[in-house]
C-alpha cells in the first residue's frame, strides 16, 4: 500500500508507552509497518506566528503534491515508449521513495533549523514554485515539438489521395524542366487497374503513349504516372474525374521535398532526444556522467528510434535525454522538499496541540490494506485521552466538535497527516 500516516504524540513517559502499546498491537496484527520518524529542534517563534503557519503550510502541502504529480505524469509521458518503467524512475535522493520517506533525515544544509519557521517554510514555497515554473516552460517547449511532429505525422498515414507523397515519389518518375510536357500522379482504385491501362492514352488528345507506371499502392489503390502535353492537362483531367481516375494536385519540387523530409526527421529526432541522448563521447565519460548524475539511472540501455519514411535512427544510449533528466532531478527535488513541509507541519501542529515545552514524538505508520478501520480503532483507544471529544466524534461520525472548524480536515486525538505516494493515479 502506497498510503503513509505520518502522527505524533505527545513525548512524555506516559505517551511513550502508549506507542508501545500501539507498535505492539500493530506488529501482532499485521495492521501496519511502523517507524520513527526523526523531526529536528526547530524555532518555534511565538504562537501567533504559528497558527498562521499552519494555514500556510496546509496550503504548500497541498501545492507541492500537485507539483510532484505533474512531473511524475509527464515523466510517464516523455517515456511514452517505456511506461512499465516510469515509477523505477521515481526517486528522491537516488533511493526510491518508500526508502526516502521511512529513513527521512531533515537537510540541515538546504533548510537550516536555526532560523525562524516562517523562513524554512518561504524557501520551500520559492523552491516549489521555480520548479514548477521552469515545468511549465519545458514542458510547453516539448509540446510544441511533439504537436509539430503529429502534425507532419498525420501526412503519412491515410490513403494515397490524402498522404505525403514525399517518401514515394523520385525524380526519375517525372519528365523535368520540359516547356511541352508534364508528369500527372493519378490514383486508380484497384478494381479499375485493368480500365486504366486500356483507357489512359485515350482520355484525352496528346497523352504520351506507354507513359504509365505504378509507383506506390496501398490497400485501395495504385498511384500511377502519366505524361502529357502540358495544353491538355485540364482536359485530361476532367475526363480522368468521369471514369473516377483522381489526379493529385502534386508537382515535383525536389527542394521542397527534402524540407520536408529533413524536418520530420529533425522534429522526430528533437522529440526522441528528449528522452534519450546519443552520446559518441568514449564509454568510460559515459559511465562518468551516469555515476555522477545520481539520478536512477541503472544501466546503459540500446534503442533504435524509427518513426517515418527512411527515419532509422541508431541510438547508443549511455545517458538520458535532457527533458527526462531534468524532470527526474526535478522531481526529486520537489519530492524531499513536499517531505520538509509534512515535517513542518507535524512540528507545528505538534506545538499548538501539546504546547511548549517541545515534547512530541512523530512516527510514520504504513497501514495494511485491509485493516486500515481497525488500525483507526486502535489508534483511538490508545491515544483517547489526549482529546476524549475527537476520540468521541471518531465513535460517532455525527458528532459535531463545538469550535472545531478544519475545512474538513480530518481530525483525530493525535496529529494526522497522511502521505499517498500513488504519484501517477
Amino acid at each position: 500500500m502506497s498510503e503513509f500516516w505520518l502522527i505524533s504524540a505527545p513525548g512524555d513517559k506516559t505517551n511513550l508507552q502508549a506507542w508501545e502499546r500501539m507498535n505492539t498491537v500493530t506488529s501482532k496484527s499485521n495492521l501496519s509497518s511502523n517507524s520513527k520518524f526523526h523531526i529536528p529542534d526547530l524555532k518555534v517563534g511565538t504562537l501567533d506566528a504559528l497558527v498562521g503557519l499552519s494555514d500556510e503550510l496546509g496550503k504548500l502541502d497541498s501545492f507541492a503534491e500537485s507539483v510532484i504529480k505533474k512531473i511524475a505524469q509527464y515523466i510517464g509521458e516523455v517515456m511514452e515508449d517505456s511506461k512499465d518503467k516510469v515509477q523505477e524512475n521515481l526517486l528522491a535522493n537516488g533511493v526510491d521513495l518508500i526508502s526516502y520517506l521511512t529513513r527521512f533525515e531533515w537537510d540541515m544544509a538546504k533548510y537550516p533549523i536555526k532560523q525562524p519557521l516562517k523562513n524554512i517554510s518561504e524557501a520551500l514555497a520559492k523552491q516549489v514554485t521555480q520548479i514548477e515554473t521552469d515545468l511549465k516552460t519545458r514542458s510547453a517547449a516539448y509540446n510544441n515539438i511533439k504537436g509539430n511532429l503529429q502534425s507532419l505525422e498525420k501526412k503519412t498515414v491515410g490513403n494515397l489521395l490524402t498522404r505525403t507523397l514525399a517518401d514515394i515519389v523520385h525524380k526519375e518518375d517525372f519528365v523535368l524542366n520540359s516547356e511541352y510536357l508534364i508528369t500527372l500522379l493519378v490514383v486508380v482504385p484497384k478494381s479499375s487497374y485493368v480500365q486504366w491501362q486500356k483507357t489512359y492514352e485515350s482520355l484525352s488528345d496528346m497523352v504520351v503513349p506507354r507513359s504509365t507506371k505504378m509507383i506506390a499502392e496501398d490497400a485501395e489503390g495504385g498511384l500511377f504516372t502519366v505524361t502529357l502535353f502540358r495544353k491538355v492537362m485540364d482536359d485530361f483531367k476532367a475526363k480522368a474525374r468521369e471514369n473516377r481516375f483522381m489526379v493529385r494536385e502534386f508537382y515535383f519540387d525536389e527542394k521542397e521535398l527534402k524540407c520536408e523530409k529533413e524536418e520530420l526527421m529533425k522534429l522526430a529526432s528533437d522529440k526522441k532526444q528528449q528522452y534519450f541522448l546519443a552520446s559518441r563521447e568514449p564509454l568510460a565519460g559515459c559511465l562518468r556522467i551516469i555515476s555522477a548524475a545520481r539520478d536512477g539511472l541503472s544501466g546503459v540501455r540500446h534503442g533504435a528510434a524509427a518513426r517515418r519514411e527512411g527515419l532509422t535512427v541508431l541510438l547508443c544510449l549511455f545517458s538520458q535525454g535532457p527533458l527526462l533528466r531534468w524532470l527526474k532531478v526535478n522531481f526529486s527535488e520537489a519530492f524531499v522538499a513536499w517531505i520538509h513541509v509534512k515535517a513542518l507541519r507535524v512540528f507545528v501542529e505538534s506545538v499548538l496541540r501539546y504546547g511548549l515545552p517541545v515534547n512530541f514524538q512523530a512516527m510514520l505508520l504504513q497501514p495494511n490494506r485491509k485493516s486500515v478501520k481497525r488500525l483507526r480503532e486502535v489508534l483511538n483507544v490508545v491515544f483517547k485521552h489526549l482529546d476524549e471529544v475527537a476520540a468521541a466524534s471518531i465513535m460517532d461520525p455525527g458528532m459535531d466538535i463545538p469550535g472545531l472548524q478544519l475545512s474538513n480536515q480530518e481530525y483525530y486525538p493525535y496529529v494526522y497527516f497522511k502521505i499517498d505516494l500513488s504519484l501517477l493515479d
